[in-house]
């Protein structure tokens, strides 16, 4: 891999090393490129496998990938050849790309998928976590060209064309995220190779931060629905605050006999309570939950009202600033299906499901008095000791900021819907 800088003032080449990113190993300068530099310092059984018939403009064309920082990967179209903006993370797993890309949780940002390989299932109607793509773009080191899955009804790169998504193959993901990991998630655009590089820098940089950004709402229902329990008779009534909701926690909650009522971003704690519901469910999304002030007044509402709370993720931060306690954006993140949780009463470790790149500022040891009485933090993420778990003693509240519904990942914290069932029964 052949590193350069570029003046971002003028796009003159000039030659010369910057430091290198570990040993970075490059698959070879024809098919998978790869090269770096840096700028201004029923389910559709297939008989066949299914193969690409997107137009993916390219071949060895071009698409360089920029970030803020000023370092840059050239690489190769995958799915619709355009130009795109985010925040550009890292997801660590090997499998579970579909329902990633579905994740309204991804909302303007750009994913790097750390596996190598990505695509050889393909895509089908049934594992979208909500009814389209929300990522801003998407970069893997080598897509197949040919899905393999009974499962499969399309390829990954024919449902990226058809939704617009602007994404990237060959580049060295390892080095990437590498990258990412020792200076942090930033800002990033994919465009076109050919174009100055100084040019794509400076859209860079003035394209919107996520600090700040207030994302809830436009990923979240326009409209109220209800999601009917699988029970022949509901057992609770849940209302649920969409902030950006996977289509796997009503499907949980609805398993266990509830009737889930979903309601918009920014509905009123008044609203919520207007259901008279057994329960409030405080869903995931995406941007900076200092932004959502208007869904912490509403879940302080219900807490003023004693009906039990739970929160995952997004709904975790925010029934942490409700309850007093600040938020801040992490370095690069949690993302992935393969994240270590320690719940601390119990000493159990969990392998879960994250997605988040903002967390909750609490005292790990101990108490914390708050104006709703005492509140303790329950789980921690073992590779860096971020707070994921918060438990009220006072009044009937808790929250994760993992997924126990996975969707995709393991099952192993699932058991927290049972808690919340049993905590909306208990106060009956």
């Amino acid at each position: 891999m052949k590193d350069t800088w570029v003046s971002a003032a003028a796009g003159r080449r000039n030659g010369g090393s910057p430091e290198r990113i570990g040993d970075v190993v490059s698959a070879g300068e024809g098919e998978h490129g790869g090269g770096a530099s840096a700028v201004g310092g029923p389910p559709g059984h297939l008989s066949e496998p299914a193969r690409s018939t997107a137009s993916r403009a390219g071949g060895s064309a071009g698409v360089r990938l920029m970030l803020e920082d000023g370092r840059s990967f050239t690489g190769e179209a995958f799915g619709v050849r355009g130009e795109t903006f985010g925040e550009v993370v890292f997801a660590t797993g090997m499998t579970g790309y579909q329902e990633t890309l579905t994740d309204p949780s991804y909302h303007r940002q750009i994913v790097v998928m750390t596996a190598p390989h990505i695509g050889n299932t393909g895509v089908n109607d049934d594992d979208n976590e909500s009814e389209k793509i929300h990522v801003a773009g998407f970069v893997v080191r080598d897509p197949s060209r040919i899905a393999s899955s009974w499962r499969a009804q399309r390829t990954l790169d024919d449902e990226l064309v058809a939704a617009g998504v602007v994404g990237v193959s060959g580049i060295d993901t390892r080095a990437l995220t590498r990258h990412l990991r020792e200076r942090g998630a930033m800002r990033c655009g994919i465009g076109s190779a050919a174009q100055d590089p100084g040019e794509l820098l400076e859209r860079v940089r003035t394209s919107p931060s996520m600090v700040g950004a207030d994302l809830a709402p436009q990923v979240s229902t326009p409209a109220p629905y209800v999601v009917p329990a699988a029970t022949d008779v509901p057992y609770f009534r849940v209302a649920a605050l969409d902030l950006g909701m996977k289509r796997a926690t009503p499907n949980a909650l609805r398993a266990l006999g509830c009737e889930v009522h979903v309601l918009p971003a920014r509905s009123s704690g008044d609203a919520l309570l207007e259901l008279a519901p057994d329960g409030v469910f405080l869903s995931n999304g995406p941007g900076d939950p200092a932004a959502a002030d208007y869904a912490v007044q509403a879940v302080r509402r219900v807490l003023d009202a004693g009906v039990p709370v739970f929160g995952i993720c997004f709904g975790n931060q925010v029934l942490a600033r409700a309850l007093g306690f600040e938020t801040y954006k992490l370095t690069y993140g949690h993302r992935g299906v393969n994240q270590p949780v320690a719940d601390i009463a119990t000493g159990r470790i969990m392998v879960t499901s994250h997605n988040h790149g903002f967390a909750v500022r609490a005292p790990r040891d101990g108490v914390t008095q708050t104006p709703y009485g005492r509140v303790e933090v329950s789980h921690v993420a073992l590779n860096d000791g971020v707070v994921e778990g918060l438990a009220c003693l006072d009044v009937p509240a808790f929250s994760v900021q993992f997924h126990p519904e996975a969707a995709p990942g393991p099952h192993d914290a699932h058991g927290l819907f049972e808690r919340f069932r049993d905590l909306m029964a208990a106060r009956r």
